[in-house]
This record gives structure tokens, C-alpha cells and sequence, in this order.
């Protein structure tokens, strides 16, 4: 089986499409990286129905290897093998310590069985913390408009018209100075919430590597801006990447009517589903617990709540739920070690942050 390294952007990204493969597994993703510190390659298998975009980044002689949300399988065994050998030998050849798998699989789901024991054979260990968010909400939008609000909650369809009476006007971004606004909306809700953001000049590289696949939108209310969101569309799936917005903002309900434009936008652009981008882990298994039989769960539904209403995001989880959309889990990550020490001292970092 022939396995290739892609340099033609959009013969990559066409294949992506058709696939339904996940924007962080885009061309413009990979370059995004590249922009800050991480190689991006781009391997297929045959005509492409295996295929993953791998980036390596070097530190001090040696480095890290990782696939965010791939490889995107093919469901055959021999050509997902093959890419998954060349995407070991493309890492030990860069002096990889270790290569991380991030699949973009739903846990439970019919690719999970194939996928888990692809990779146990291939001697990756399996690790519950992922670096992207491994439970979100995805909600489908390729349905008009009266049926997506009636998906929404009674207070959501409330809210998005509050901000309408309000007077809140949306309006797309037309330069990267309105990128920096974003930033500060960020910044303002990061003061109320402990989350990581990235640097102004990563949302820029963004919005410009994406070109018409990124929709930056800002609220305001008397000319000022009070809130902003980024969204990724790429083929079949959209991706709400960031957001943010000021008191005065969340006082207007201006984050729901951004996401209500948002979503109409992202279903223009030809996506049919819509991924909120993370909810608090255990809130998504309590959810799912919940959801099924609750026999004998009744001790692990009582801790998964105690984690869920702890964690400071859960108040993200509520706004996300009540636009209508399904919990969904992924599966974990998948390591395979190359060189232990450098390994072990990694998830150690990571375990203090």
C-alpha cells in the first residue's frame, strides 16, 4: 500500500471535504501551526481515504509528534495500517519522543472498536486526558431556520430575540483590527472564567489562513462592541473556535444572537454540523451516564455531579446545551513512547498545569 506525502493544498483539502474530515486537519490548520513553532506534514494512503496531518515539534534535539483529530481512517484494516507505519517512521525520523494520536472518533460509536484495536496492536498506550477537547456538544444545523429554534430552549429563543429588541447589531469582520477586538472580548470573559487563550496575532494567522472558511462576527450596542466569535467551517463540519464577550455584553444576551447568526452562516457555507468545541468532561459522562441505565450508577452519578458543578466551565456547559445539540465523547488519546524519559517528564507538566 502506497503511502504519499501531500504538498498540494488544494487537492488536500478537496479530499478533506468529500471525506468530512475535521478542520484541524485542514491545510490552513497545519499552516496556522506553523506559524507557531510546529512542522506540519500531511501523509495519505492510496487515493487519500486514509490520511493524517501530523506535526512535529522540535525541542532542544529531540521532539513531539501529533495528529489533533486524526488520522481519518478509511475502515480498512491493510491501508490504515500503512499510514499508521508511516506516520510512526515519519516521527522517529524526526527524533520524535513520543506521537500522539487524537482521533476524531465518537466513543462508543461504530469506528471505535476497528480504531482501539488498530492502535493496541500497534503498541500506543491509551490516555484519558486529551490536549483538545475530548466532550463537546455538536448540534445539527442542515435544517431551516423555524426548525433550529425550535430545537433551541425556551430561554435560549428568548435571549436571541432580547438582544434583538435590545437593539444589538452583528456585523462580519473587515480587517484584523476587529481580530484584536475578539481578543480583548476574550480577555474580558477570561477575567471571569480560568481559561487559556491564545495571543492576538494566533487569532489574526487564523482568521487569515482561513480565508472564507473562518466567519469572525461582532456584536455591539451603540457602536461599541460588546461581544465577538470565531467560527471555523470546513466541508461538512463547523467548529465555534473561540468567543468572548464584556458584562454589558452577556447583560444583552449578545453571545446568543452571535450564535444564532453564526450557525446560519456556517449552514450557508455548507456545513451540517455544528461543534460548540468542549464542555467539561465529566459533566458530558454524567450527561451520557444519565442518558442511559441508571441501575447501579447511582454512587458514579453522584461524584461525576460533584465534578461537573466544581469545574468553572460548567456555567459554558449550560449555555451550550440549550441550543438543542447531543453530548458526544471521543475517544481518548493514544500514545506511542519513543523515548521514555522525555515521555514521562512531559505528562508531568502537563498534570501540573
Amino acid at each position: 500500500m502506497e503511502v504519499s506525502r501531500q504538498t498540494d493544498s488544494n487537492r488536500w483539502d478537496a479530499r478533506l471535504r468529500e471525506a468530512g474530515g475535521h478542520p484541524l486537519q485542514s491545510w490552513a490548520w497545519g499552516s496556522l501551526k506553523e506559524q507557531f513553532g510546529w512542522q506540519p506534514y500531511r501523509l495519505w494512503a492510496g487515493d487519500g481515504a486514509a490520511a493524517a496531518q501530523l506535526l512535529i515539534r522540535p525541542l532542544r534535539g529531540i521532539a513531539a509528534a501529533y495528529v489533533p483529530r486524526g488520522p481519518r481512517w478509511s475502515g480498512d484494516r491493510r491501508t490504515d495500517a500503512a499510514l499508521l507505519a508511516a506516520i510512526e517512521r515519519l516521527s522517529r525520523t524526526k527524533r520524535a519522543a513520543f506521537l500522539r494520536l487524537e482521533p476524531d472518533v465518537i466513543e462508543g460509536g461504530e469506528h471505535d472498536g476497528p480504531v482501539r484495536e488498530l492502535l493496541s496492536d500497534s503498541r500506543f498506550r491509551l490516555v484519558e486526558r486529551t490536549l483538545q477537547p475530548r466532550s463537546s456538544i455538536v448540534l445539527d444545523i442542515a435544517r431551516p431556520d423555524e426548525e433550529l429554534l425550535a430545537g433551541f430552549s425556551k430561554g435560549h429563543r428568548a435571549d436571541v430575540r432580547r438582544a434583538e429588541r435590545e437593539g444589538v447589531q452583528v456585523r462580519p469582520a473587515a480587517s484584523e483590527a476587529d481580530v484584536d477586538l475578539l481578543h480583548e472580548m476574550m480577555r474580558a470573559t477570561q477575567r471571569r472564567k480560568d481559561f487559556g487563550i491564545h495571543t492576538p496575532g494566533y487569532y489574526r494567522a487564523a482568521w487569515r489562513l482561513f480565508g472564507d472558511d473562518a466567519h469572525l462576527l461582532l456584536a455591539e450596542s451603540e457602536g461599541v462592541v460588546v461581544a465577538a466569535s470565531l467560527v471555523l467551517a470546513v466541508g461538512r463540519q463547523a467548529l465555534y473556535l473561540a468567543a468572548g464577550s464584556t458584562r454589558r455584553g452577556l447583560e444583552l444576551r449578545a453571545s446568543h444572537l452571535l450564535q444564532w447568526h453564526a450557525m446560519r452562516w456556517a449552514r450557508e457555507h455548507g456545513a451540517g454540523s455544528y461543534d460548540l468545541w468542549g464542555i467539561p468532561d465529566a459533566r458530558a459522562r454524567l450527561e451520557l451516564l444519565g442518558a442511559g441505565d441508571r441501575s447501579g450508577a447511582s454512587a458514579q452519578l453522584a461524584t461525576l455531579e460533584q465534578q461537573a458543578a466544581a469545574d468553572p466551565l460548567d456555567s459554558v456547559f449550560r449555555f451550550k446545551k440549550g441550543w438543542g445539540g447531543r453530548v458526544v465523547r471521543g475517544l481518548p488519546a493514544f500514545d506511542r513512547v519513543y523515548f521514555a524519559p522525555a515521555y514521562w517528564f512531559w505528562l508531568w507538566r502537563r498534570s501540573e498545569a
